[in-house]
């Protein structure tokens, strides 16, 4: 449909529009992968199709169009019982990738406080390796009218686990798991599941500790990968000085528990007539602040969203700082999805915090 399509084009668009040539042949490459995997060009036919009409319970399965993103393709599906929405991907490791979204999904649908396509269930392609989430199916078009209601919602959800644990009675606090129908406190950092961020999965155990979560599952895991796939030695020489100096940034803070989205860029908000669309979440429990790093990047989100959040959450001291901390995991992130255009952006922020802070 022509909904379908422009939302399609926005989404495409943001998303290519983030980077130089690097990605730009990188977002080919991929594209032209997921196009061509097994049973890709008749994906509405033979053990695909049976499997959808069984899974979905119909006798109708009519494609109604879809769209590619960075990782993944989608198509809706017209059924017996309504519209649906299947994410698909052919590589190894698509269903831990998918159980994570759905799990986050649940997570944050159970709070009540922003809007996001119901998760269904996850599916081995019965074409191959890969696998498939289905979810809701939810007409959404660009962010424009609800931007500072989609700001004040993220600061509900991101206040919300302090507002179960206010309302706890003493000694009832637990490690709650995303989908229970009323969410437990969450007392600790971290994920009942794996979630990945794009493509790479993220160490979601628990942590007591958010610095050391911090520093140990999102910075050094990033960097892991960036050391084993560049060897590169200023960020190998950078990070142990970095490392030393974080528990700095967040002297006289405490930092408790937020239910977060994980991967809140432009590109992952829509809106329709009833308000704002959250989708692709790459959820944890971790500092609110981390959530506006990529919110800021890429074109990020306009005045308007983030006047929306600070009034509800307002800046805490040391910010700044911190804020260019959380968003050298996002550019350490994409210099591993996407190639070494991310380097110098990678490097000027550890170089600036280790030198100005």
């Amino acid at each position: 449909s022509h909904q379908i399509l422009v939302v399609r084009w926005k989404l495409m668009s943001l998303c290519l529009t983030q980077t130089k040539l690097t990605f730009l042949s990188r977002y080919l490459n991929n594209w032209r992968r997921l196009q061509d995997f097994p049973g890709r060009r008749t994906a509405h036919s033979g053990t695909m199709e049976d499997l959808l009409k069984r899974e979905l319970n119909t006798t109708k399965l009519r494609p109604i169009g879809g769209g590619g993103g960075c990782i993944n393709r989608g198509e809706g599906y017209e059924t017996d019982h309504g519209t649906f929405f299947v994410k698909m991907n052919g590589e190894r490791g698509a269903r831990v990738m998918f159980e994570g979204e759905l799990a986050s999904l649940e997570a944050i649908a159970a709070t009540g406080t922003v809007t996001v396509p119901k998760p269904m269930k996850v599916l081995d392609d019965p074409r191959g390796k890969g696998a498939m989430l289905i979810m809701e199916h939810v007409d959404m078009g660009g962010l424009r009218s609800y931007a500072d209601k989609l700001g004040e919602q993220m600061a509900r959800l991101h206040l919300y686990n302090e507002e179960v644990a206010k309302k706890a009675a003493a000694g009832s606090s637990r490690v709650g798991r995303g989908g229970d129908a009323t969410p437990a406190y969450v007392s600790r950092f971290g994920f009942h599941t794996t979630t990945c961020c794009g493509a790479i999965p993220q160490d979601n155990s628990w942590s007591d500790d958010w610095v050391s979560f911090y520093a140990v599952k999102k910075l050094k895991l990033q960097l892991d990968l960036v050391e084993k796939d560049y060897h590169d030695k200023e960020t190998r020489e950078l990070w142990p000085q970095l490392e030393r100096k974080l528990p700095k940034f967040f002297e006289g803070l405490e930092v408790t528990p937020s239910l977060l989205h994980g991967d809140l860029w432009g590109g992952n908000a829509a809106e329709n007539d009833k308000g704002p669309v959250i989708f692709d979440p790459a959820s944890f429990y971790g500092h609110h602040e981390f959530e506006m790093a990529i919110a800021s990047m890429f074109g990020g989100f306009g005045g308007r969203f983030f006047s929306a959040y600070y009034k509800i959450l307002p800046k805490a001291s040391g910010w700044e700082a911190r804020h260019e901390l959380y968003k050298l995991f996002h550019y350490l992130n994409h210099w591993n999805h996407f190639g070494s255009s991310y380097r110098g952006s990678s490097l000027s922020i550890m170089k600036s915090l280790v030198k100005d802070y």
